[in-house]
């Protein structure tokens, strides 16, 4: 009886032990400003992830969608998160406070931003690392999309020619499923 216990403590123990898989959120980045920020702060919410240029010709028409996206259904339960980068086409030139700036005054920007970083090769961001290896996609342009799930899963990846209009849908129905769960352990 005694040796039954300690085997079945001994396997609660490696259990509660066993390294957790990483996801998404267990990242760190620097946002626009400068300031470290853990992500697992996005944690338990629905995230857009992408990477985002100022002077690309998907711009516009991104940044419109990705705000309303984020006026639609952001904080609490939703949030873009954007990370310029300058790797294709030389189309995020300017410094982080330019980029600030320009997508505040152009957009009415109030969705989260980060330092401009490398999303590709070796130099790329760890996040992005993860999000590349997990979806099996990498960008390959400007204004590549990434849905992570509130477990720090990623669900799903497009491309820039695939408008944010197309993927309101899934990011709907999964912040819906969010909201009810939230709901229901009430």
């Amino acid at each position: 009886m005694v040796a039954a216990r300690a085997a079945a403590w001994l396997l609660l123990a490696a259990a509660a032990c066993a390294p957790r898989e990483q996801d998404f959120y267990d990242f760190k980045a620097v946002n626009i400003r400068g300031k470290l920020v853990s992500l697992e702060k996005y944690r338990g919410s629905v995230s857009l992830v992408v990477n985002v240029a100022s002077e690309c010709g998907f711009t516009d028409q991104h940044y419109r969608a990705l705000q309303q996206l984020q006026r639609d259904l952001g904080p609490h339960h939703f949030n873009v998160l954007a990370f310029p980068c300058n790797q294709f086409g030389q189309q995020e030139p300017d410094s982080n406070k330019e980029i600030e700036s320009f997508a505040r005054r152009t957009y009415s920007v109030s969705f989260p931003m980060f330092s401009k970083i490398a999303v590709t090769g070796t130099g790329a961001h760890p996040a992005f690392k993860y999000l590349t290896e997990t979806s099996g996609k990498e960008p390959t342009w400007n204004f590549w999309k990434y849905l992570v799930a509130p477990d720090g899963k990623v669900i799903g990846a497009w491309d820039p020619t695939v408008s944010v209009e197309e993927i309101r849908p899934q990011i709907t129905a999964l912040v819906r499923k969010l909201i009810l769960k939230k709901r229901e352990d009430l």
